[in-house]
């Protein structure tokens, strides 16, 4: 309970592996190097302080012997020569301090007193203040106090630049670390993307194989699947084909024998049958051509006059369908597979609605949108996808007038992504379908 409760409450965790590398890559990068500079840090800091303590024990006695020499009016002048930076010495008694010392405190007023030695007792006090600062009181031969101001801090100054190059540094480590994890996570994205949109049915580029060696070998065998998957489907198709295709003539000799023979009490029952078959394989044949519809060669065709002519020679033979709406234009498309799929469509509208209507519409994105509407008994929500797919049938009777063969829907599917469009189903208000083509106009 209480891991599951740590994930659901780590929500900074980001959920893309892109965003996740980078993090990570740029957070170790970062890490080490606040290691590296704590590290020159300390290590400067170490040195500078042992040169300071250095200073203190080599210069502190000879700076106060010089003072205590010099006449009284001649001491200010060499201040400025005997400033060190981490400390100085000041002429009077200095300010009013505390003379507990901490450690460190208690280290540097050691190395003064060492310095100094007992011929100029000294008393160490620290001055209140946010910085450490020390002042050491002693008196000269002739009475006069003297301060030593002591600053640790003083000890390695940063440098103004430092915070503008640590930035620049902080700025390559981002700009390396989005460039190294957008190189490792390209491959994989186009990858992804070829596979979202994989269909053995549409000639699609192959993805590039080049690049790193395990980059280069994953599209190897990206495109190799590809190939056997088309390969694998074709055959498939092709048996079909040869199947329905050789059916045809048995069945032929099988219903003339019927015909040529003695009437008998079934003979009619098993004509019926005989036809129903053969409408079976054909819907199988015309099933199998319709996967290789991209073989016929594209062509220009005003679409507002090929939708006129399909419906003028559906009214010609007394069916019910209009069309309600035209706003088509030139198209580049495959005019026979496409006649295929608003025959099937509009033959479905009419075998369950009774008439069709037709709209076509333009789309701000160039595409145009062919709709065939009917107000028949619609398809339940859940089965929309299902229908659309090869021998699935609403109703399962083996009645060719109700149950059909399953076929109609798949074949207009399968044709019109061959010409680049997309079949959707939905259903109607007020009851009926929508069916909807949606054809890029430069597609084919």
């Amino acid at each position: 309970m209480a891991t599951h409760a740590f994930l659901n409450g780590f929500r900074l965790w980001p959920r893309t592996l892109g965003a996740r590398l980078f993090l990570i890559l740029l957070a170790g990068l970062a890490i080490a190097h606040g290691m590296s500079f704590t590290v020159l840090f300390f290590e400067r800091y170490t040195a500078a302080k042992s040169v300071m303590f250095n200073t203190l024990e080599n210069d502190v006695a000879t700076s106060i012997a010089i003072l205590d020499r010099l006449p009284v009016d001649e001491r200010a002048d060499w201040l400025d020569r005997l400033d060190r930076g981490s400390y100085r010495f000041v002429l009077g008694p200095g300010l009013p301090g505390n003379p507990t010392l901490e450690a460190r405190s208690a280290e540097i007023a050691s190395k003064v007193r060492a310095a100094i030695g007992a011929k100029y007792p000294i008393e160490v006090e620290t001055i209140p203040g946010a910085n450490l600062r020390l002042q050491a009181h002693l008196s000269l031969s002739d009475g006069a106090p003297l301060t030593i101001d002591i600053n640790p801090h003083g000890v390695m100054p940063l440098a103004d630049w430092l915070p503008y190059v640590l930035a620049v540094q902080l700025a390559l480590l981002v700009l390396c670390s989005w460039f190294a994890v957008r190189q490792a996570i390209r491959p994989l994205v186009n990858l992804a993307r070829a596979a979202d949109t994989l269909d053995p049915n549409v000639k699609t580029p192959r993805l590039s194989e080049t690049g790193p060696s395990e980059v280069a070998y994953a599209a190897t065998a990206f495109n190799a699947m590809r190939e056997r998957i088309a390969q694998y489907l074709e055959e498939r198709v092709q048996i079909l084909a040869a199947i329905s295709h050789d059916l045809q003539t048995p069945i032929t000799r099988m219903k003339l024998r019927a015909e040529m023979a003695e009437d008998f009490g079934d003979r009619d029952k098993l004509m019926q049958d005989l036809g129903e078959i053969e409408r079976l394989v054909k819907e199988g044949v015309a099933y199998a051509r319709s996967a290789h519809g991209n073989v016929e060669k594209a062509s220009r065709i005003d679409l507002s006059s090929f939708i006129e002519s399909l419906v003028y020679d559906y009214q010609d033979t007394g069916k019910d369908v209009a069309i309600i709406a035209m706003s088509g234009g030139a198209i580049m498309t495959r005019p026979h597979a496409l006649r295929r799929v608003l025959t099937n469509l509009i033959d479905n509208a009419l075998k369950f609605g009774g008439s069709a209507e037709i709209e076509v519409q333009r789309r701000a994105d160039e595409s145009i949108v062919v709709t065939v509407l009917d107000r028949g008994p619609g398809i339940p929500d859940d089965q929309l996808e299902a229908v659309l797919k090869p021998f699935f049938r609403l109703e399962q009777s083996r009645n060719r007038d109700t149950g059909g063969t399953g076929l109609g829907l798949a074949i207009a599917v399968q044709l019109a992504t061959a010409i680049g469009a997309s079949l959707t189903l939905r259903n109607r208000d007020g009851g009926g379908l929508v069916a909807e083509i949606a054809i890029n106009r430069t597609a084919a």
